[in-house]
């Protein structure tokens, strides 16, 4: 699994709308712009725009349901991201560990002079 971060699945993640709708589709195993319209407070439209944005991420996908679609989140994108999160928490722990390292050795070098 590649852990390279991908730009355009973040901007995706990162409108906390769209992250709401994704825990809504989560949690019921799917649903239509209407029926998360229906448990947000944006209008379907906007709910319809978010849909296309993280279709395009890979985020979900749809299928046809009657006169409108039915959104799944997509679990292997969903990890992807997970992944891609975990690497760059780790890059971050660890660039922080080499700040302290050099702050504790300039404190320990004022210490000896």
């Amino acid at each position: 699994m590649s852990t390279a971060i991908d730009d355009d699945l973040w901007s995706a993640i990162g409108d906390p709308t769209r992250r709401r709708m994704v825990d809504l589709l989560l949690s019921s195993n799917g649903g239509t712009a209407t029926s998360l319209s229906q448990q947000m407070t944006v209008t379907r439209q906007a709910v319809a725009k978010h849909l296309a944005v993280l279709d395009r991420a890979g985020l979900v996908r749809s299928a046809p349901a009657g006169r409108e679609r039915r959104y799944q989140v997509d679990d292997a994108q969903l990890a992807r991201a997970a992944a891609q999160l975990a690497s760059v928490g780790s890059a971050w722990d660890a660039r922080l560990q080499r700040i302290k390292r050099i702050a504790e050795a300039i404190q320990q070098t004022r210490q000896e002079s």
